[in-house]
């Protein structure tokens, strides 16, 4: 399959499942077009509603839904969705409501839109939210996997996206399992770790450090893989976590936390934006002025490790 932004596959896999469960709906902040979720509007207008840039509200409407017995996907940039932070946490979080946010935009990938709309701290604002899941995925299939089981799932879920177009990694929908992180190269001495956008990078950069480096897809950042995390960690002498996000509160975060409560201090290298913001450009540029492109994932990890 050719390269796709996994907004694209969210977009396309919600009218799927629009058409299995009417119990779905979708909302907006006056941003359908670039979330996809306008494919769900144009297919079933009634279950769509347009809230106009007023991102609280939206998230108080979507609450209430649920409460209703249906099942709403809020959309909107991840910036933008973060930033409705005290809303979810009262409304969708303690009220343990049953609502869908998709944060699509997300990290340095959206390039030239700039700052202001990169959702750069969007996991680390979400992830320390009680009963909140957040899934990550790097393509298309793992993508449409994501989207159905969030449908599914019974509870809140943080689901971020990509503007950018990601090049195929999985086979079949059925290599994603909710919280379990999947390895897709078997390793020693070194490990990659990655979610989202950054998995392709960290496929590239495996060729380029030499040796058996394992790859790992995290596309569950929370409930994170700790039996995984260990088992890797066990059979190699260093861990690098790539991650297009801050390094605070993120991917590099989680696996941090993991390693120093089973007691492997020492192996870790966390690879992202390092407590900084972004900045308009091309996103190829981007990710390799703040490293977490494949030549400067690779030329990190020589000059730390090798």
């Amino acid at each position: 399959m050719s390269a796709k932004a996994t907004r694209d596959s969210f977009g396309e896999t919600l009218v799927t499942l629009g058409k299995e469960d009417p119990r779905i709906v979708v909302l907006d902040a006056d941003l359908s077009v670039s979330t996809k979720s306008v494919l769900f509007a144009k297919a079933y207008p009634e279950r769509f509603f347009q809230m106009g840039i007023a991102e609280a509200n939206m998230v108080g409407t979507a609450a209430g839904l649920a409460f209703t017995g249906y099942v709403p996907f809020l959309c909107s940039f991840g910036a933008f969705v973060a930033g409705r932070y005290e809303t979810i946490r009262v409304s969708v979080g303690y009220s343990d409501a049953n609502v869908k946010i998709v944060g699509t935009h997300a990290g340095l990938g959206i390039g030239d839109d700039g700052y202001t709309q990169m959702g750069l701290e969007d996991v680390n604002v979400l992830r320390g939210l009680p009963g909140m899941s957040i899934l990550q995925p790097c393509d298309h299939l793992s993508t449409v996997a994501a989207v159905r089981y969030a449908a599914k799932h019974k509870g809140a879920v943080y689901l971020r996206l990509t503007r950018q177009k990601l090049p195929a990694v999985y086979e079949s929908e059925s290599q994603f399992v909710f919280g379990k992180g999947t390895v897709l190269k078997e390793g020693k001495d070194l490990a990659l770790f990655a979610s989202g956008a950054t998995v392709a990078e960290a496929l590239k950069a495996a060729d380029h450090v030499g040796g058996q480096p394992w790859v790992v897809d995290f596309h569950t950042l929370k409930p994170i893989d700790r039996d995984l995390i260990v088992r890797v960690a066990r059979n190699s002498k260093h861990i690098v976590t790539v991650e297009d996000h801050n390094v605070v509160g993120g991917l590099g975060t989680a696996v941090a936390e993991v390693l120093a409560e089973e007691g492997f201090g020492g192996k870790l290298l966390r690879l992202g934006l390092q407590d900084k913001y972004g900045e308009s450009g091309d996103p190829g540029a981007l990710y390799d002025k703040y490293g977490i492109s494949a030549a400067k994932i690779a030329e990190q990890i020589r000059a730390k490790f090798r």
